[in-house]
């Protein structure tokens, strides 16, 4: 294990985060907001402490393998969730130490559960924190710094580290330089967000909340600063330009990277994008006809419910229009299921991604064939292409691994006592990235009711679920740290 090449990308982290809350404390200064300032300054303190201790290390082996990449990433993550939560309790908007890292795991692991009853009560400076920590997670707190560092963004570390943070059975490079990679991410990234702010202004919407909002759609989190999230807005153009960009950062980087470049070629062979684009007009239609009638008089207003709680929960952001809690048994059915499914790979939503699920499938079919015909030779293909038989392999893990982690937590958490539905869809929400679950934990709901053990373990959930599982498992493990 290379400790010192892992403290080397802490540190980086550290110095980011003193950027971010130096403008975090500007912004409060200027709003008057006194006890968020505080807050802000003191992590700035540490942060700055912290790398300068850092700093006095010395960097002699540049070698990084992939456990060494996997563990600097949770490592990383785990600190910029730390430090998050600082703000939050030194100001004393979240007065208990484990509900402030709850909310802050949830922001930087772009999640959207929240403890707060009352969102609309934080201070101005927090709320743009809360969400800005969305955007920063959604694209990736290392796969940002490779765009801005260059002492990061070379050779076989880049490569351990990309593969940790982006998500997706097989996340690829969009250039073959790595560095150019992670900027034309960030440059396609802060392109749509920017787009997204300049149409919800057309629509009405304040500079303040549009940018706040784009935050948070771009990450594919779902924190909001209204209590009542996009419901609050009784505009059906905010709503469907909302859904339509979840819709569209739920989508593979490479994918939006062929529609910048007018690719259409690649992007019309990409099976993924049909598949997830199809579950979602097919969910949205199924659950339109279920709640037409019985909720809406109008089957346009049906539709346009139904489809923006599909693209919030397919691409586990979190918003709602409605609480879709009221609806009927088989949309919120639908619902779980779509919380599992996720996005697509190397996008910024969670789940267990839709390329998955069709390696799953095909591999189940390719199965049962055999068994029926022993001497066939049948193979799994995606995107006309044969898969790798490691790639499967890998995918099987993967979901053993998923699976194995969820009905853990499950267990940790019926602990509370709290109702099947509760407690089944906060673990799945939690680990799906997604946010609001069910039950106590709808769309109006919130964590808060948890126990301190619960909070902790829902919060390693989200870090779970949006590192692909075993950077954090690694990282927690003891043979990790063992010398072989």
């Amino acid at each position: 294990m290379n400790y010192r090449m892992i403290a080397q990308y802490v540190n980086l982290v550290l110095k980011l985060m003193s950027a971010f809350m130096a403008a975090a404390l500007a912004f409060a200064l200027v709003q008057e907001e006194s006890m968020a300032a505080m807050g802000f300054f003191a992590t700035l303190v540490i942060a700055v402490v912290g790398f300068m201790l850092l700093e006095q290390l010395k960097y002699e082996s540049k070698t990084m393998y992939i456990k060494d990449g996997f563990v600097a990433v949770a490592a990383c993550w785990l600190t910029f969730a730390i430090l998050g939560a600082v703000p939050y309790w030194v100001s004393g908007e979240i007065p208990f130490l484990v509900d402030a890292l709850f909310e802050s795991t949830s922001g930087i692991s772009t999640t959207g559960a929240s403890i707060l009853t009352d969102i609309e009560a934080l201070s101005d400076s927090m709320l743009a924190w809360r969400s800005f920590t969305h955007w920063i997670g959604g694209l990736g707190v290392l796969v940002f710094l490779m765009a801005m560092v260059p002492a990061i963004s070379g050779g076989e570390r880049s490569v351990s580290v990309m593969r940790a943070e982006m998500p997706g059975p097989a996340p690829g490079k969009l250039v073959p330089k790595l560095r150019q990679s992670s900027r034309i991410l960030c440059y396609i990234y802060l392109t749509l967000t920017l787009a997204q702010v300049l149409l919800l202004m057309i629509g009405g919407m304040s500079f303040f909340d549009s940018l706040l909002t784009s935050f948070s759609v771009a990450g594919t989190g779902g924190f909001h600063i209204k209590n009542l999230s996009m419901a609050a807005y009784d505009s059906a153009y905010l709503q469907t330009v909302t859904a339509c960009f979840m819709v569209l950062f739920g989508v593979n980087f490479n994918v939006l990277f062929f529609l910048f470049i007018r690719d259409f070629v690649h992007i019309r062979r990409n099976e993924e994008l049909r598949i997830y684009l199809g579950i979602i007009a097919a969910a949205t239609c199924l659950i339109a006809w279920n709640i037409y009638g019985a909720f809406y008089d109008s089957i346009t207003e049906a539709l346009q419910n139904g489809f923006f709680q599909v693209a919030s929960v397919i691409t586990s952001t979190g918003f709602s229009t409605t609480d879709y809690n009221l609806w009927p048994t088989f949309s919120k059915s639908i619902l779980f299921i779509l919380m599992f499914i996720g996005a697509s790979a190397g996008s910024t939503g969670g789940g267990i991604k839709v390329s998955r699920v069709v390696m799953l499938v095909r591999e189940a079919r390719r199965t049962l064939f055999r068994i029926s015909h022993p001497r066939s030779v049948e193979v799994v293909k995606m995107d006309c292409k044969t898969v790798e038989k490691s790639v499967i392999h890998a995918v099987n893990a993967y979901l053993s691994t998923y699976f194995m982690v969820f009905f853990v937590s499950f267990l940790f958490i019926s602990l509370d006592g709290f109702d099947f539905e509760t407690t089944i869809s906060a673990a799945a929400a939690s680990i799906n990235n997604t946010g609001p679950g069910f039950g106590m934990v709808g769309p109006m709901g919130s964590y808060s009711a948890f126990s301190p053990m619960s909070k902790i373990v829902l919060s390693l959930n989200m870090l779970i679920g949006r590192l692909e599982i075993y950077p954090m498992l690694l990282l927690i493990s003891p043979r990790t740290w063992k010398k072989m």
